[in-house]
């Protein structure tokens, strides 16, 4: 089996373990998801929008034309925006904190412990993409 085909497996076997483990989730638990996913979709958004940015300032300093800032921002709107709200369009939110987590758009420290340990065997599913995280 190749690389790309044990990660399949191994994140469809989270999922289903996931998908167990959230018909158990106490109220408490899934409100911390959605509050903590809200943050980190904030925050991977603004990263985002802060490198689009650039392209505006780029174009206020005549540095690019408008057909130029209009193809940056094309390219955001069916590239890297799409991506970040497919990473949060979703009920099952805890990969998106563990991804974030991982992608160091939210601190490991700043989340509640309970939140940690509810989504730590994801958080080291993906660290495993993110090792400088």
């Amino acid at each position: 089996m190749d690389a790309v085909a044990h990660e399949t497996v191994a994140a469809a076997r989270l999922t289903d373990e996931r998908q167990d483990h959230m018909q158990e989730t106490p109220k408490r638990m899934k409100r911390l998801v959605r509050e903590w996913a809200g943050i980190a979709h904030d925050r991977d958004l603004r990263r985002a929008l802060s490198e689009l940015r650039v392209e505006f300032d780029r174009w206020d300093r005549a540095e690019i034309d408008s057909f130029e800032l209009n193809r940056a921002i094309h390219q955001f709107h069916d590239g890297t925006s799409r991506e970040i709200w497919k990473r949060y369009a979703t009920s099952d939110l805890e990969p998106a904190i563990a991804c974030a987590v991982a992608a160091g758009v939210v601190q490991h420290e700043e989340l509640p412990a309970e939140l940690v340990a509810h989504v730590a065997s994801l958080i080291q599913f993906y660290t495993a993409d993110y090792p400088s995280a």
